[in-house]
């Protein structure tokens, strides 16, 4: 994509005392040691070993734009590798009141962490007494970096190639390169794995989109912008411009140069990596497992947990875990990390019971069965065979209630570990075209739905935050939803588990027109004890609500009535993935 095809908007400089503003946000070119025991704040933990505290270094890139990062590493002559963290947030963001306050909302203790680190990064007091050092960047157009700033984008993959290679080659560096860290830190490692920068040894995305127009703006082809707003005007604080991806969404409401650049090439991604996914991130869920399934290493795990990003990832055992990898790959110790099932995944209970790293060698597991649940409209049931006779269920949009579903009970202990899909014969009268929102509950005995909460924090505050939102903090099923007008499949992209749509045309709805579509929903692990229920719900309505608090919520473009059709020649129905061992 030209850079003509963007659109910018101008920033606003990060003014101290703002609640984004660190301790370390000011800029200060120059090196000191901190010492063994240094707190930056009293929230946080101390120092446990002296560390090299190298700040606002200029890197120049290879359109001349300087950019300037924050180098932690021990003290000592010993050569060592480095962990890059690529984001727009400041690097000096960790010691400011609005991580603090986050960590807080969630429950977190900010004695966890030492403030060093980039808020979703790795932590320099951790890594560096374990001899590595930590590379906090400003990128381009934030803060005192130059250049305009871009959002998720195949430049920042061109941008991070040049801080790795003049990371790979200063005296205190072994030449070996890797990447960490959640959500923004995740997206930013597929983009530059693409690139192959040749001092890149080894990357860990820990839950990131991984498909601009799929996952953050135009996800089931809806212009839902909330979190992106969210992450525009919140984020890239500088002298210059930042991207207008809000604009960007209005003005390319279909897919076009303007997405694909910001689409990694995952078949060029070819180092080491170790992937960390959920099934709860309604934000970076289907980007993660998109990812780890395309991309080109040889060497890849993948480990899907069963809470949140942030605890996950500053979780002590996980980082433990994290380190062996890196271990291998950056410092060559022979340790047993191929011996590391390929792929370790949780099952969730929703009771109490969920259960962690269950090794596999694919996921889905090879003992998962794809097994289609067929709707029947006059009972409101799933069944395994279709039903003979056509029926149709409906609901008015904007009606309450505006939803129909289907329940099936499960007699004896049932799993479900993969991708679940959704094929439906709809029809929309008065209207051509249709917002439909679907989820996949797990009911008790008694029919009340489970839900989870993904975050420590289960108090008053996050139970109002998450009522009717905030579903990246509640699990409540698994969730997919479709502009039917958009309903056209890339057959070059999707798979029989993952339908994937091209989102390059649109088919309007004929009066009295029935249109088979294929919705593709999350990737689930749930375990049902005999007497559970699953319920799908088909609605006109977003059922979970916005990704995080104070995000604006999506307002469907639905009117009329939709209708669903079961049975005979128009069989719907949910395709599930049933582990049968």
């Amino acid at each position: 994509m030209s850079d003509d095809q963007k659109v910018f908007t101008p920033s606003q400089p990060m003014e101290p005392g703002s609640a984004r503003y660190g301790v370390l946000s000011g800029f200060e070119p120059g090196t000191r040691t901190l010492e063994a025991g240094f707190r930056i704040a009293p929230p946080f933990k101390p120092l446990p070993v002296d560390i090299v505290f190298e700040k606002d270094v200029p890197v120049t890139l290879r359109d001349g734009v300087t950019i300037h990062v924050d180098v932690f590493r021990p003290v000592g002559a010993e050569e060592v590798p480095v962990i890059v963290a690529w984001s727009p947030y400041g690097k000096g963001q960790g010691a400011s009141a609005s991580v603090m306050g986050i960590f807080g909302m969630i429950g977190l203790d900010n004695k966890i962490v030492s403030g060093l680190e980039k808020f979703e990064g790795p932590d320099p007091a951790y890594w560096c007494a374990r001899g590595y050092a930590i590379c906090n960047p400003d990128i381009r157009g934030v803060a005192h970096s130059e250049g305009d700033s871009v959002l998720w984008d195949r430049q920042e993959g061109r941008d991070c190639y040049d801080l790795i290679e003049w990371l790979g080659v200063q005296d205190w560096c072994t030449g070996k390169v890797a990447m960490s860290g959640t959500s923004y830190l995740a997206v930013s490692q597929w983009f530059t794995a693409a690139e192959q920068p040749p001092h890149l040894a080894a990357i860990n995305p820990w839950e990131g989109v991984s498909d601009v127009y799929r996952d953050l703006v135009m996800r089931g082809g809806m212009p839902d912008t909330g979190f992106a707003q969210q992450l525009q005007e919140g984020s890239f604080w500088g002298n210059g411009q930042k991207e207008d991806i809000l604009t960007e969404a209005e003005q390319h409401p279909l897919i076009s140069d303007v997405w694909e650049n910001k689409i990694p090439q995952f078949d060029r991604i070819t180092v080491p990596a170790y992937v960390v996914a959920s099934y709860s991130n309604t934000l970076h869920t289907a980007g993660t497992f998109r990812a780890w399934r395309r991309m080109g290493s040889e060497q890849k795990w993948l480990r899907v947990h069963n809470s949140q990003e942030w605890p996950d990832y500053y979780d002590e055992a996980n980082t433990e875990d994290l380190r062996r990898f890196f271990d291998r790959f950056l410092k060559g110790e022979d340790n047993g990390w191929e011996q590391t099932p390929r792929v370790r995944y949780s099952l969730l209970d929703l009771e109490g019971g969920d259960r962690v790293n269950i090794p596999a060698d694919a996921f889905p597991p090879a003992d998962v069965t794809p097994t289609k649940y067929y709707f029947d409209a006059r009972s409101r049931t799933l069944a395994t065979e279709a039903p003979a006779a056509e029926a149709t269920a409906a609901y008015t949009a904007g009606a309450n209630p505006d939803t129909v579903s289907f329940v099936t009970r499960f007699e004896q202990e049932t799993v479900l570990v993969g991708y679940p899909k959704a094929h439906l014969w709809v029809e929309a009268q008065g209207s051509d075209d249709m917002d439909l929102f679907l989820l996949v509950q797990k009911l008790d005995a008694y029919g009340t739905p489970l839900q989870q909460f993904t975050v420590p924090n289960q108090g008053a505050l996050i139970q109002d935050v998450t009522e009717r939102g905030a579903s990246i903090l509640r699990y409540k099923g698994s969730d997919g939803r479709l502009r039917v007008s958009l309903r056209h499949l890339d057959k070059a992209l999707s798979t029989e588990d993952v339908p994937a749509h091209s989102f390059d045309r649109v088919e309007k709805l004929s009066p009295g027109e029935v249109v088979d579509i294929e919705v593709d929903l999350l990737p689930v692990g749930l375990t049902f004890h005999p007497g559970e229920q699953l319920r799908f719900v088909v609605s006109s309505r977003s059922l979970l609500g916005t990704m995080m608090p104070g995000n604006r919520e999506y307002v469907p473009a639905n009117g009329g009535q939709h209708i669903i059709h079961t049975g005979g020649d128009r069989a719907s129905y949910l395709r599930l993935p049933v582990r049968t061992a």
